[in-house]
């Protein structure tokens, strides 16, 4: 069974300094008067743009006989990185969240218009399905806590090891372009553009360094790309 959530803007905190760190701010550094004003102007306009859609369902996992492969019902990998992830689960919730396609077409407007506002709603966009996925995580989290389980951080496609293709399979078993009109294309950018899909392992044990996590993605703790411009 394939469930969909839907969240508002009130339920999403914006946060400021996320989206400077997006736009090449580093954390701490105080953006100029005019920086400031065209970002409130921007958020503005992008929270009557954004729409937060998940659609979720849960997956039994277990390793294949070659006790290399994982298998999660609805996809199966030899991720190295996922295994880790996931060792002591015994099933999943698979996910996709979008915040829709408003803030893909504020971006195309600007684009030739006004470069700089163009690349704040990118910036915003990034900071906007962040923020969903958290909360969704958060959710999930509390959800299964009551029922005396434990979710891992979450994983999606393209971490590590795991393939990007894999996504197709997402797509596929959540029936995402039905459920919140998320669609893939050959080169697998997924559209509308800022949408995330990823998997929490769910366990009957806590996660022992759950603590690095903050019910986000592997972050920036256990992440390997130390040339990420994102790095905290």
């Amino acid at each position: 069974m394939v469930y969909s959530r839907f969240y508002n803007a009130e339920s999403l905190p914006f946060n400021k300094s996320e989206t400077l760190r997006y736009f090449g701010y580093k954390i701490g550094s105080t953006p100029s008067l005019e920086v400031q004003s065209l970002f409130d102007e921007c958020v503005r306009e992008a929270d009557l743009a954004c729409s937060y859609k998940v659609c979720y369902a849960e997956f039994e996992i277990f390793k294949e006989k070659d006790g290399k492969t994982l298998n999660l019902d609805f996809t199966k990998t030899s991720s190295q990185a996922l295994s880790l992830n996931l060792n002591g689960c015994h099933k999943v919730v698979a996910f996709a969240a979008t915040i829709g396609v408003g803030i893909d077409r504020l971006i195309t407007r600007y684009s030739s218009l006004y470069p700089g506002k163009a690349y704040a709603f990118q910036a915003i966009g990034a900071e906007r399905i962040e923020t969903l996925c958290n909360a969704f995580n958060s959710d999930i989290k509390r959800e299964y806590q009551a029922r005396g389980e434990y979710t891992r951080p979450r994983f999606s496609c393209g971490y590590g090891d795991f393939p990007l293709e894999k996504q197709r399979d997402f797509l596929t078993a959540l029936d995402c372009n039905r459920k919140i009109g998320l669609t893939l294309n050959d080169s697998l950018s997924m559209s509308p553009s800022k949408s995330v899909t990823a998997i929490i392992g769910i366990a009957n044990t806590p996660h022992n360094r759950e603590e690095n996590y903050n019910n986000s993605c592997n972050g920036c703790n256990d992440c390997s790309d130390i040339h990420c411009s994102f790095k905290k």
